[in-house]
């Protein structure tokens, strides 16, 4: 399954079956879950995700721990180095 085929609206379950949250918006390497009690939401990076069925995204590590995952931070827009190539064209090596 593609990610552009994930919707907003769907669950998203660890593998041990434990609620995680809903589906609030989809990216290209991540899913954007509201989590129920929770102030933030949780970006969830598309390698976590193990398997979607009948509207359902289950995950590749039980719900307990995906609160110590660091998924409360945005991802990086791009992923391009920090600093540009041309910067190491005035190096004096």
């Amino acid at each position: 399954m593609r990610m552009s085929d994930l919707q907003p609206g769907w669950s998203i379950v660890g593998n041990d079956g434990g609620r995680v949250g809903t589906v609030r918006d989809v990216g290209q390497n991540y899913v954007l879950t509201s989590i129920v009690g929770m102030a933030s939401d949780l970006y969830v990076p598309a390698s976590a995700i193990a398997n979607v069925e009948h509207e359902v995204i289950h995950l590749s590590l039980p719900e307990h721990d995906v609160a110590q995952m660091g998924w409360a931070q945005p991802p990086r827009d791009d992923d391009v180095p920090a600093t540009s190539p041309e910067a190491d064209l005035h190096r004096h090596i």
